[in-house]
């Protein structure tokens, strides 16, 4: 057949005798001028400008997207195309009823569509480049393209076309589209009057665009863009090369941080709030978040209705396909040339639907936009939930620093709950606005798939309907009992990680008792019940799991069967596989019910709480904290909310208004008191007041300080000066400063770079530095906490330093001052942190400082510096005025005025010399306590003082850590991995692997027959799916080959029906047991690897704990073993789940048709890449997210801690500001994931469109010759089910891959050695009473901790006599601790050996050794429980022998009165005994193992002066007749000793009776003797 654009099979097709435009062929050459003018036009201009983009504006991306009706023209344009792509179809299957080709049928709509998709290219371009008057082509075009096709329309009309026709209403159709795109282009023209008129408009890109630093460009894309989300391709893409930082994902666009939506929060609330007190209720939070979030939400519901709609299409269009290819074999062309118009044919509607090849292309097309609106639902409820948890949290900090302390204190709010809003509650929320298009999608999805249903198969569809509805109420049971199960496993989760924390913090002692069996297997015991619980919740999650699975297979059975036996009809192919995708897509909806239910009542739970906590009571807004300020809350308001785009100035202003100020003072009070309070009643909640009848004032410039006895109030009393205190009547009046006027907020104004130099030279007026008596830190560098938001300054530091004397600590620590501090870093001593805080507030520049008892945790010499150089000096110097409270009374002799306070009010007020005058009795009492303390003086100056004992704590912390160079901590290692000197193609291969080595090593854990059982059944269960599908594509079809509508008493279904039956129950059995075997295997797997870890760990060396920080080895009994338990099984279920039914569906279309695997090949070279890609930036994005996540949720805590320190110090503005930026950096790094997933289903979605595409073509040409309809069925539905399982192979992959780090981690623990347990001799060749002399030989001993290491002790020979008491000392690091460790074979003994009574203690097996020796160390460690089972965990001594212990440690009256005696309770780590009695219990322990040789190692090191003379009374009687080693610290305390050895730097030097040595003038021993006086 020859081709011609008009045809030549009418003999006038090319004649203009009726008028030029009577001819049809004419106008549809006519229709072709516009697009080829377009293209004509277009083409050069688009080379052109892409060769040079220099016009463009410097602006972020070319995403700057101003004309106005952008996404209208988006949206016709595709609309446009759609029509097209009809126009076409409709030429050409118009075309085959011709005799010869007609071209004019389909080219001019072909160009149509190539014209469309250049005008947006083109448009798109113009736009970026902010070039408008090029947009004049497009408007001729429009114009062009209107007016031709009117005429076409016109002259249809003329000729008796109407709507009947498909092509007239097509054409119709293009005139609608074209006249509104030309009003788009007006539009344009009219806003931004770049043509016709004189003065175009200017354009500013906003202010999100001209910040380089908004990377997260989704609000300003074009269309096509925001649906496929193109632009994270760089960054995805770029995430192989290089991880993915902080600064790579930059900041949130003004409209999502969390200020904006905390304003918009916070109006809404404001509204409720004042409506609500009208009618006397609470306000509602649903509303106000309605108010605020419900534009979003609404949309997000629209696109979800859309997709679902389009949903049924899939089956529809099976249905459609599968039964016109039945009916192609019967009908029979009949003569159609009765419809001819202008001499070619005109289809009506109905035919060009009745093409298969017509409705494959429209399957695709539904799929695609189905796809496209699913995914940007989800995305804009995402989008929507996270703006609203960071208004939440933004919402819960203000109140937080609002909040009244009473509350905090009181025990009405505790931070637990806090932390429980902002880490739980919120979250809940942000799920359930995630999930909550669900709530109303769902029922329409159910009912319209019902109604379908229905249409398919009449009454027997209702029957599979009611199936899966009647079975939905189980699966909400399995649901809550869930989540139940997983409350109770928490439970003991935390029980077992408390008992493994005290196992590691007191592993030493447990080593050096052989007591670490008896702890394990407590802990072993708890596990145990963690295992039951989590065995529920295993078969809970498998049962869910079935019920999903088997639902869909209950529902096919129930229906088809009841079809066979009660319908008069035969099944039909086309019914049969279209009810079988619309129950696919029923089951869905119905098992997210479940789940969507449950988060909606945890949510309406969470509202609750969020309510009562907004509710709570908030500070006393006192006339002197609000003032009469002339700026009030409105004004304030009014200013920076009208305005819409807001502009950077004011934004950060935005806080200010929530800032209480410092009202000025009446000019009557005098100008020489600080602060003054006149019958001032104040109370902490109840109304019975605390401090009661207060006048006081303090004066300026001066020292105040406020004395009395524990729990009078000094401490209130501050408070109540600094507005804390619910003020029941009376009045503080602060002075005003009169060179600083209202300038209130110096921080905010430095960090936006507002020029403060005269602010800096005035001391800030409105804040006083406070150091509260509990220390309290941020968890931020040392620097950062003293200089708390302050400019730095060099001189003034150094001297803060110094008077605090923190110095010789900072230089302990590993980075110096710059080392963090808190929950992520280093644990500082009481002492240190308090320091830390004094030195804050001294560093302060305040008029004002508050002092809290800042010496209770200091010694003696800290606390005459502290007051010294510190107060004295660095504060009084400065002419600040002090306000101090103290217990140490020899300070008062300093103080300019002194306030004695008594039972919550004040006793006396005055000057020293006042109070000795007025009030002798008082003034005698202070003598007498002074002299107290002045004896304690002495006493303990004796001793090595506290702080030196901290700072040797912290260099011990330390020590350990510089041998972690020796051993690779598995973090570091893939720290290292990641880093950037790697060149850049080993990083990639590393990063995009999946961990196979891991997974085999998880999956042999759980063993090799449930692996086994496993693969099996899941192989089996699919291949049953499979068949059962088969079987019914086999049964329909032979139906359909036997005669039409013969009523069914033939034998044909019975030989189907039975074996259909027979396999849906071998498939709802096989589901049963592969969900079942699935959990059970995880279960295993991760019983056996915590069994291994925690042996492991239990019995490693010394040595590993010293290298191994605490943390870490915490961390893999927490997070890893947790991921094990809970999060791997599902993961590895759902992975295999959908790895196996996407191979199964593409197996059966390549069964179908063998053909559609070769288009197979580029989709799976896509969607590999793809998926390589996404995995590796998942991963990046994840770990973003988590990591802050951390500092965001400590911020809270930190605020809430330390609520008094922050309002004190005015910082308020500063800490929201913090709070801000961390939410938002948060929030930045999640929204990018939400996007990464986005961009993964969208693409994985198009790939499974074309999969099923392919299927659908390659099955209609195959079912011309000979294909089985009902083979074509099976093949489209099972392609069907591609698109909704790809992404799911895929997001299982990336989190199983971080999944598996944790089994990675667990895993590098278990190749660490264990300590020797055995020895060389038999139990049973040690004597039973070996030690019983207790004589020690010690013969060239060398020791070192580590065969890496040097050796710490070198060739030492020494003899000890039986019964001899023995001194060791030496300097700090010389090696007596060593020595010590030897004695129990804990350390490397490479040389020499130690021989006990005989026997050389290396053959020993370390059990026997170690359990026959005792040591009392210089940390006194208690576990808790009782007191029994701290001195005897092992039940073998009677109750005589523990009192015995009791009474020689004397602490026997004291075990008396407690409750319980022997059995009272110890809490976690003995805090509730003091240190010196938590040192006699360790000494009584070591009492009760009746051993010939006790070792004391630095044990009087931590306590004071009465302890320590008790212990060594109890030494010398107790143990008169066994061998006592004693390694001191203190030399004075071995000067008794009847032998004394001297090391230093590992040798034994001098080794003599004391007496001996201290005559020996050059002795070292008398040189340590005389240095340590």
């Amino acid at each position: 057949m020859s081709l011609s654009f008009c045809g030549n099979d009418l003999k006038n097709s090319y004649s203009v005798e009726k008028g030029v435009l009577n001819n049809g062929c004419f106008v549809d050459a006519l229709n072709l001028v516009p697009h080829v003018f377009l293209l004509f036009i277009t083409f050069p201009i688009l080379f052109i400008g892409w060769g040079s983009q220099s016009s463009k504006v410097q602006i972020h991306h070319n995403t700057w997207l101003h004309f106005p009706g952008h996404n209208m023209r988006w949206i016709l344009t595709f609309m446009l195309l759609f029509v097209h792509v009809c126009e076409i179809a409709e030429g050409i299957v118009s075309n085959t009823e011709m005799k010869s080709n007609h071209l004019h049928l389909f080219l001019p709509a072909f160009m149509g569509f190539i014209a469309a998709t250049t005008s947006v290219v083109y448009y798109h371009n113009i736009e970026t480049a902010n070039f408008p008057k090029l947009l004049l082509a497009l408007f001729i075009y429009w114009v062009l393209a209107f007016i031709t096709k009117i005429i076409k329309l016109w002259k249809f009309a003329e000729e008796g076309v109407g709507v009947e026709h498909l092509r007239f209403c097509i054409t119709a159709l293009l005139v609608v589209l074209y006249g509104l795109l030309m009003a788009v282009e007006i539009n344009v023209i009219r806003v931004r009057k770049y043509v016709f008129f004189t003065t175009p408009q200017r354009v500013k890109p906003p202010e999100d665009l001209q910040d380089l630093g908004v990377r997260f460009l989704q609000p300003f894309v074009n269309l096509l863009s925001k649906a496929t989300y193109w632009w994270m391709n760089p960054l995805i893409i770029g995430a192989h090369k290089r991880p993915i930082e902080l600064k790579k994902i930059g900041k949130l666009p003004i409209a999502m941080r969390s200020l904006t939506n905390y304003l918009r929060l916070k109006d809404a609330y404001e509204e409720q709030r004042q409506h609500a007190e009208d009618l006397d209720r609470t306000p509602s939070i649903w509303r106000s978040m309605y108010r605020a979030f419900g534009r979003p939400i609404l949309l997000s519901s629209t696109f979800r209705y859309m997709a679902d709609l389009l949903g049924f299409a899939g089956p529809l269009c099976i249905f459609g396909i599968v039964k016109h290819l039945d009916n192609k074999t019967e009908e029979v062309k009949m003569n159609k040339t009765e419809d001819l118009h202008f001499g070619v044919y005109f289809m009506s509607s109905m035919e060009l639907l009745q093409n298969t090849y017509v409705l494959a292309v429209l399957l695709f097309l539904a799929l695609v936009l189905q796809r496209t609106f699913l995914q940007a639902s989800y995305y804009v409820t995402i989008e929507t939930g996270i703006n609203l948890r960071g208004a939440l949290l933004a919402m819960i900090y203000n109140k937080i620093l609002r909040l009244s302390t009473s509350n905090m204190s009181m025990g009405e709010m505790t931070l637990g709950q806090i932390n429980n809003l902002v880490a739980i509650e919120t979250n809940q929320l942000m799920w359930f606005l995630f999930l909550c298009p669900n709530l109303w999608a769902m029922p329409v999805q159910i009912i319209m798939g019902v109604i379908l249903l229905h249409y398919l198969l009449g009454y027997s569809a209702l029957i599979g309907a009611s199936v899966i509805v009647l079975l939905a109420p189980f699966q909400y049971l399995i649901a809550t009992k869930l989540a139940d199960t997983q409350k109770s496993t928490l439970d003991y989760s935390t029980d077992r990680l408390k008992k493994t924390t005290e196992i590691l913090k007191g592993i030493k002692l447990l080593k050096l008792y052989a007591w670490e069996n008896i702890f394990c297997d407590s802990v072993l015991e708890t596990r145990g019940k963690e295992l039951t619980s989590l065995r529920t919740f295993a078969f809970y999650t498998s049962m869910s799991i079935f019920m999903n699975a088997a639902i869909p297979i209950a529902a096919v059975l129930a229906t088809f069967v009841t079809h066979a036996y009660f319908s008069e009809f035969r099944l039909r192919p086309a019914e049969a596989f279209a009810s079988l995708a619309l129950f696919h897509i029923l089951v869905t909806p119905l098992f997210l019910l479940s789940t969507v239910v449950r988060f909606a009542v945890k949510a309406v739970v969470s509202v609750q709480k969020l309510g009562e906590f907004l509710q709570s009571e908030e500070i006393g807004e006192d006339s002197w904290r609000n003032g009469d300020m002339s700026v009030s809350l409105d004004s304030c308001k009014k200013h920076t909310v009208t305005t819409k785009a807001i502009n950077r100035k004011q934004r950060y202003k935005m806080d200010s208004y929530e800032q209480p100020m410092r009202r000025q003072l009446r000019p009557s009070e005098t100008e020489d008191v600080a602060v003054k309070v006149s019958d001032g009643y104040f109370t902490w909640g109840t109304n019975t007041s605390t401090l009661s009848d207060i006048n006081i004032r303090v004066p300026t410039g001066q020292l105040t300080m406020i004395v009395g006895q524990v729990g009078c109030g000094k401490s209130s009393l501050l408070l109540a000066m600094l507005g804390e205190m619910q003020t029941l009547s009376g009045k503080v009046y602060w002075s005003k400063v009169p060179d600083c006027e209202m300038l209130h907020d110096v921080y905010i104004s430095r960090e936006y770079g507002t020029d403060f130099s005269q602010e800096e030279q005035s001391k800030n007026r409105y804040s006083v530095a406070y150091a509260t008596q509990k220390s309290w830190l941020l968890n931020a560098t040392v620097e950062d906490n003293i200089t708390f938001g302050s400019p730095f300054n060099k001189q003034r530091y150094k001297a803060v330093i110094d008077a605090c004397s923190l110095q010789p600590d900072i230089d302990l620590l590993p980075f110096g001052d710059q080392t963090e501090i808190g929950e992520r870093g280093i644990n500082l001593s009481g002492g240190q942190r308090q320091r830390i805080c004094v030195a804050r507030a001294l560093y302060q520049n305040t008029n004002i400082v508050f002092l809290d008892d800042p010496f209770s945790a200091l010694d003696i010499h800290l606390s005459d510096h502290l007051m010294q150089e510190g107060i004295l000096k660095f504060l009084q110097d400065d002419k600040r005025t002090v306000v101090l409270v103290t217990h140490k009374l020899q300070y008062l002799i300093h103080a300019d005025w002194i306030i004695a306070m008594k039972d919550g009010s004040v006793l006396r007020e005055g000057t020293l010399k006042d109070i000795q005058t007025h009030d002798v009795e008082l003034y005698e009492h202070w003598k007498t306590l002074m002299n107290r303390q002045d004896q304690e003086l002495e006493k303990d100056t004796e001793i090595e003082s506290q702080t030196t004992l901290e700072r040797k704590t912290l260099r011990r912390a330390f020590y350990s850590r510089e041998a972690k160079t020796h051993i690779d901590d598995e973090d570091e290692e893939e720290q290292e991995e990641e880093d950037e000197e790697d060149s850049l193609s080993t990083t990639t291969s590393r990063r995009s692997k999946i961990p196979w080595k891991v997974c085999w090593r998880y999956l042999s854990s759980g063993g090799f027959l449930l692996v086994f059982v496993v693969v099996t059944s899941k192989l089996a269960k699919h291949s049953v799916m499979v068949a059962i599908d088969y079987w019914l594509a086999a049964w329909t079809s032979s139906n359909f080959n036997t005669m039409e509508h013969k009523p069914i008493i033939n034998s044909d279904h019975q030989s189907y029906v039975p074996v259909f039956i027979i396999l849906c129950a071998a498939g709802i059995v096989l589901c049963l047991i592969t969900s079942l075997t699935v959990e059970f295997l995880g279960l295993t797997a991760a019983s056996n690897l915590h069994h291994n870890l925690l042996n492991k760990i239990i019995h490693a060396p010394l040595r590993f704990f010293d290298i191994t920080p605490l943390g870490q080895i915490l961390n893999r009994f927490s997070a890893d073993t947790n991921i094990i338990d809970q999060h791997i099984p599902s993961t590895l279920e759902s992975l295999t789940r959908s790895t196996l039914l996407c191979l199964s569906a593409i197996g059966v279309v390549a069964f179908v048709t063998p053909a559609s695997l070769i288009a197979l090949v580029p989709l799976a070279v896509a969607f590999y890449f793809i998926q390589k890609y996404f995995r590796v930036a998942s991963r990046d994005l994840q770990d973003l997210d988590d990591s802050t996540q951390l500092p965001l949720l400590c911020h809270f805590s930190e605020t809430a801690e330390g609520l008094t320190t922050i309002r004190a110090f005015r910082h308020e503005a500063r800490f929201k500001q913090r709070m801000l930026e961390l939410t938002d950096t948060n929030n930045t790094a999640y929204l990018f994931l939400s996007a990464a997933n986005r961009w993964l289903e969208v693409r994985t979605d198009y790939l499974g469109a074309v999969i099923v595409l392919t299927a659908a073509v390659a099955a209609i040409w195959m079912s011309f010759y000979g294909l089985q309809s009902g083979l074509v069925g099976l093949g489209l539905t099972y392609a069907l089910t591609v698109t909704n399982y790809l992404n799911w192979v895929v997001r299982n992959l990336a989190d199983l891959e971080v999944q598996m780090a944790a089994v990675k981690k667990v895993d590098s623990f278990l190749s660490t050695e264990s300590e020797n347990y055995e020895g060389s001799l038999d139990v049973s060749q040690v004597p039973e009473d070996w030690p019983q002399h207790g004589e020690i030989k010690i013969q060239d001993l060398c020791v070192r901790y580590d065969p890496m290491l040097k050796p710490v002790l070198k060739h030492v020979n020494a003899f000890i006599n039986p019964g001899q008491k023995v001194g060791i000392c030496g300097r700090t690091g010389s090696g007596k601790s060593s020595l010590s460790l030897a004695f129990f074979n804990m350390v490397d003994v490479f040389h020499g050996k130690i021989i006990i009574d005989g026997i050389d203690i290396c053959k020993l097996p370390l059990q026997t050794l170690r359990s026959r020796l005792s040591i009392i160390l210089q940390d006194p460690v208690l576990f808790s429980g009782s007191i029994r089972f701290n001195l005897d965990p092992e039940r073998t001594c009677t109750d005589d022998r523990l009192w015995e212990a009791l009474e020689i440690a004397q602490l026997k009256n004291m075990v008396r009165s407690l409750p319980g005696g022997l059995d009272a309770v110890v809490t976690e780590g003995g805090e509730n005994f003091s240190v010196g009695q938590r040192q006699l219990f360790c000494l009584a322990r070591a009492f009760v193992r009746k051993s010939s040789i006790l070792i004391m190692d630095e044990a009087t090191a931590s306590i004071d002066m009465a302890t320590e003379n008790i212990l060594q009374k109890v030494v010398m009687t107790a143990f008169a007749d066994r061998t006592v080693v004693t390694i001191a610290h203190l030399v004075s305390s071995i000067l008794e000793a009847e032998q004394v050895l001297v090391f230093s730097s590992g040798i034994l030097v001098e080794c003599d009776s004391a007496a001996n040595l201290l005559a020996q003038e050059d002795s070292l021993f008398s040189v340590l003797v005389r240095t340590h006086k």
